[in-house]
């Protein structure tokens, strides 16, 4: 009997515990969850269902109206309808020596449905990145078969705890140097050219001085011959 208790006891805490990570992990996300500064990356938006009576029916995503990006190309997914609002900007930007007055600010996915225990990712490249933030928040709207709407859009906050409908985020991070032992090796092979080279020259210098000393020599030794010569003639 006490046995039995206790295999109850832990199976509703495994229980209790699957359903408390469904809650806090089962949401729309962004993957990969980063991407560098003032570049360009293909990102998806990763939807799970996290209902068991319910297929998810639409994605609406809203692109930060503050961090306009000139370039959104959403790829298509099968059994999905996708459509690309947007809207004018306050401040036009310039780009490759253009200038946009435009920016995405809207993707919707529809008519697709994602079933309970499935989930599905709509990948979309995006860029210019912004260069002078750490991070980009991407509120989100997801729209289940039942008419029941699901608002991602609770911004999380450094050393906070998780929202309960916490929006996707993408963290930016600053460009990675060069390689250091790449240029490392480069530095080493440039020095070792120019020792070779100061080498070489060395060593040209040394040949050219050791031949005009012999050059000394014989002539010396050409003038002491003639000197006696003449003497013997004498």
């Amino acid at each position: 009997m006490k046995t039995s208790r206790v295999s109850f006891a832990a199976a509703l805490a495994a229980g209790t515990v699957l359903v408390l990570s469904g809650t806090a992990f089962a949401h729309v996300g962004v993957q990969p969850g980063e991407a560098t500064k003032g570049g360009y990356a293909t990102i998806n938006f990763k939807v799970p269902n996290e209902r068991d009576n319910a297929s998810t029916t639409q994605l609406e995503v809203n692109f930060p109206v503050d961090q306009p990006l000139t370039s959104v190309m959403p790829q298509d997914v099968p059994g999905w309808t996708v459509t690309v609002e947007k809207s004018k900007l306050d401040k036009p930007l310039t780009v490759h020596g253009k200038q946009v007055n435009e920016a995405v600010t809207k993707v919707t996915w529809s008519g697709g449905k994602i079933e309970p225990g499935k989930f599905q990712q709509f990948p979309v490249s995006v860029g210019k990145l912004p260069d002078n933030a750490d991070q980009m928040v991407f509120k989100a709207i997801q729209t289940y078969d039942n008419n029941e709407i699901v608002r991602w859009i609770e911004e999380p906050k450094e050393g906070a705890a998780e929202p309960q409908s916490p929006a996707p985020v993408l963290k930016l991070t600053a460009a990675k140097a060069a390689d250091g032992h790449h240029d490392d090796k480069n530095a080493a092979a440039t020095k070792g050219d120019k020792s070779h080279d100061e080498a070489a020259a060395h060593a040209s210098d040394t040949t050219a001085r050791a031949l005009g000393i012999a050059g000394i020599v014989i002539g010396l030794g050409g003038v002491a011959f003639g000197v006696a010569s003449r003497r013997r003639a004498s």
